[in-house]
């Protein structure tokens, strides 16, 4: 795969790159990656992160499965009782204002059992890393056990508990996503930003 010399490679930090088979676009946000991998033109498709940029042009990048961009991860963060829980919930709202999260997530406070709670972090699997940076960085903690990842999301929904309160989180980008034919007319370009 043979990539283009980027200026500012920093800025592409976070994007994806997406190897076409006769060429490969440097730039592409999961947004497009995923509406992508939807086509059936493009759908065998490679992906790669660009997970380091070095001023001298070099990156360092992380292939992604076609499938992480059909899936759903989480964090949850469980507690024995409903206070807690809905302290837990208010301080995740609370850091969602005081610094936006890095992509959209469903946040969610469930009661399993009368002694088991839930807060549920509900986000895009390939967007994993961001969220557990920005849960770190705004010294998100609890009391309780948490876990995370994809088969936490899957058990989640199989054990369908009760809502007791929901809220949507929008992510912050710096980069706007292109959908449909303003994706498509980009493709051949080496440089997508």
């Amino acid at each position: 795969m043979k990539l283009p010399k980027l200026e500012r490679p920093d800025r592409y930090q976070g994007l994806y790159v997406f190897d076409f088979g006769d060429h490969a676009g440097v730039g592409f946000t999961a947004d497009e990656v995923a509406e992508l991998l939807d086509s059936e033109r493009y759908k065998e498709g490679k992906v790669y992160k660009i997970q380091r940029a070095f001023p001298d042009g070099r990156m360092e990048l992380r292939a992604v499965p076609a499938a992480m961009f059909q899936l759903e991860a989480g964090m949850f963060f469980y507690s024995d009782n409903e206070p807690t829980a809905r302290d837990d919930f208010k301080r995740l709202g609370a850091l969602a204002i005081q610094a936006a999260p890095p992509c959209r997530a469903k946040v969610q406070l469930a009661q399993y059992a009368e002694d088991k709670f839930a807060v549920a972090v509900i986000y895009p699997a390939e967007r994993d890393d961001e969220v557990s940076s920005w849960l770190l960085e705004g010294d998100y903690r609890t009391a309780g056990p948490a876990e995370g990842g994809v088969g936490a999301v899957e058990r989640y929904y199989r054990d369908e508990p009760e809502i007791l309160e929901t809220h949507q989180l929008f992510g912050t980008s710096e980069t706007i996503s292109r959908t449909g034919q303003e994706l498509l007319a980009s493709i051949a370009l080496a440089v997508q930003r």
